[in-house]
């Protein structure tokens, strides 16, 4: 008779604190011409724990503007968005999502 496989144990879900769970946030970003040229998007992944999307971008001579899409731990995604506003990174949330299309 054939040895039947056995499935590996389910792990039982455990809860995470609330500041845990997952999240995504949809930003725009508006970089000053002093950090045009700074890879601060390549900074933010290496500083922390969150997968970032670039949905849209655009940069001139004297501005940047970016739609970023952050997912992680929401203490991350908020430690994150500060770190970009300590830098002088105006943070705007997307309002509507007229990127879906």
């Amino acid at each position: 008779m054939p040895a039947t496989k056995k499935k590996p144990a389910r792990k039982a879900e455990v809860p995470l604190p609330p500041d845990s769970r997952q999240s995504e946030s949809r930003l725009w970003l508006t970089f000053p011409a002093p950090l045009i040229k700074r890879p601060v998007i390549w900074e933010l992944g290496q500083k922390f724990k969150v997968v970032f999307n670039l949905r849209q971008v655009s940069v001139g001579k004297d501005i940047g503007i970016v739609c970023l899409e952050l997912d992680g731990a929401r203490t991350e995604i908020k430690n994150a968005i500060n770190w970009l506003e300590s830098l002088g990174i105006k943070v705007e949330p997307v309002e509507i999502s007229v990127l879906e299309s």
